[in-house]
């Protein structure tokens, strides 16, 4: 069975007592190698590139780029465990729509610091164990473009199965793979949710936040939440959001953009 290789960790934070505490808490834990730090969204930026920490520390507010902006400039070289660091809890939904690991509010204690860490560490692990078994979206070429018309061929067990397009219900993002869901089941492939998303047909296929998309023909009832967000049942009764920066998307799912709490119909 594959082994998770000690934890590269970076700390991004502009305060000097933020860094210095994680830095301290690190050096008690084992597995984890501390190989740098950064001040700033654009210090973040480079000590990532240079370093390749498989873990990031991020505070949100820093000079200049803030975290998520520095995410987004990362973009594929982004470390695959993200913990945000903040003083301030609005951010949570961002972290989330990033698919952060955890979002630890200051001031921390030892023991939630853990927990965090643990998250990053089952996450990681996570990837070494699913490395072998996914097609990397990228190899595909033109020819993958076609098979997605019908099916996806997903790498398990050592051999290649094809996966339908109409058996997906939804396709989430997991760090440097996307996971196809398909009732109970669940199916890992090397890329992105973006390549993803261009690779499959629009008619059928609708983003609805930066880490899901969703299936059309999936969709059994449409609700609508606060702040511009709904929530979609899906016929195998898992719910997913639609975020309130993908609401144009709505008209692609037959629906005009409908007035708050409301329950808008059932497919």
């Amino acid at each position: 069975m594959p082994r998770l290789k000690p934890i590269r960790v970076v700390v991004a934070d502009d305060e000097s007592l933020g860094r210095e505490r994680i830095r301290n808490f690190l050096h008690s834990e084992p597995g984890v190698e501390f190989v740098g730090e950064a001040v700033d969204g654009d210090d973040a930026i480079a000590k990532v590139r240079e370093l390749r920490p498989n873990l990031l520390f991020l505070d949100v507010q820093m000079p200049g780029k803030n975290g998520f902006e520095a995410l987004a400039v990362l973009g594929s070289e982004r470390p695959p465990a993200i913990i945000f660091v903040t003083a301030h809890d609005q951010f949570a939904t961002g972290a989330f729509e990033v698919d952060a690991v955890d979002y630890l509010m200051k001031p921390f204690d030892r023991a939630r610091f853990q927990v965090a860490l643990e998250r990053a560490v089952k996450r990681l692990e996570g990837n070494v164990l699913q490395n072998a078994k996914a097609v990397d979206l990228s190899s595909l070429g033109d020819v993958g473009l076609e098979r997605l018309a019908d099916r996806i061929p997903v790498k398990t067990g050592g051999r290649v199965v094809f996966v339908e397009l109409t058996a997906i219900d939804w396709i989430g993002s997991a760090d440097n793979y996307v996971e196809l869901h398909t009732g109970q089941q669940t199916h890992l492939v090397r890329g992105t949710l973006t390549t993803m998303e261009q690779k499959l047909p629009g008619h059928r296929f609708v983003r609805i936040s930066r880490t899901a998309i969703v299936n059309i023909d999936s969709i059994k009832e449409l609700s609508s939440l606060f702040h511009g967000e709904y929530s979609i049942l899906l016929r195998d009764s898992k719910k997913v959001i639609l975020t309130r920066n993908y609401r144009h998307q709505l008209p692609k799912l037959g629906l005009s953009q409908p007035s708050p709490a409301k329950r808008l119909r059932a497919f």
